[in-house]
């Protein structure tokens, strides 16, 4: 499995000549990757003299987000495996047998199903890691100020998270041959690039202020 793999062979085999791992993957990385600084900065935040000062609810608020940070990370590497899977499962239907009919439409058949998969996974992963932008507030706005530069890069790679998953479902778009079903993904891709650029663009304004400060 990919995360079983270090680093370094990790990134081997991402350069090989190989179609898998490819964008799809690392934008799941990408993810997980911010929730695990996310993660970092809560806990660095948990049982600090600031920290002690807040009400109980804030202290819930804190609690919450990193529960949820740390499920969140498990998912979006459950989803970096599925996306290999899913892109593998594509290449061998084209690699299906096409000389009778029935061959032919067999073979159609379980593109188009791997097509789906292909654009479903990436589409499921930019609506997570949206939610992700939620627990990246609290720590920006209670996290520990010695860590709230983490705080920024969790916010920037979850960005980069969203936007790849949103390429990786256009290109997969075709496959869609409804085009009020293909209109309504594109809108809905369009509006989590905005909102999540929205909301980046405001976390990393409180982190600028409060690093200069």
């Amino acid at each position: 499995m990919l995360k079983d793999l270090t680093v370094e062979n990790f990134l081997n085999e991402l350069a090989s000549n190989s179609p898998a791992p490819g964008g799809g993957s690392i934008a799941a990385l990408s993810a997980s990757l911010a929730a695990a600084l996310n993660s970092m900065v809560i806990n660095l935040t948990v049982g600090k003299k600031a920290y002690n000062a807040y009400d109980e609810s804030v202290k819930e608020s804190i609690t919450e987000s990193l529960n949820k940070t740390l499920q969140l990370k498990e998912e979006f590497l459950n989803i970096m495996e599925e996306d290999t899977q899913v892109f593998l499962k594509v290449m061998d239907a084209f690699k299906m047998p096409k000389e009778t009919e029935e061959e032919k439409k067999l073979r159609k058949q379980k593109i188009d199903e791997a097509y789906k998969l292909a654009l479903d996974v990436p589409r499921k992963l930019s609506k997570k890691a949206f939610q992700l932008y939620d627990y990246l507030k609290v720590s920006v706005e209670y996290g520990n100020i010695n860590a709230i530069s983490d705080a920024g890069v969790a916010a920037l790679l979850l960005q980069t998270a969203i936007e790849s998953a949103v390429l990786n479902v256009k290109i997969n778009l075709s496959s869609v041959e409804e085009e009020e079903i293909r209109n309504s993904i594109k809108n809905e891709c369009k509006e989590l690039v905005e909102q999540g650029r929205h909301f980046r663009d405001e976390l990393l304004v409180i982190v600028e202020n409060k690093i200069e400060n």
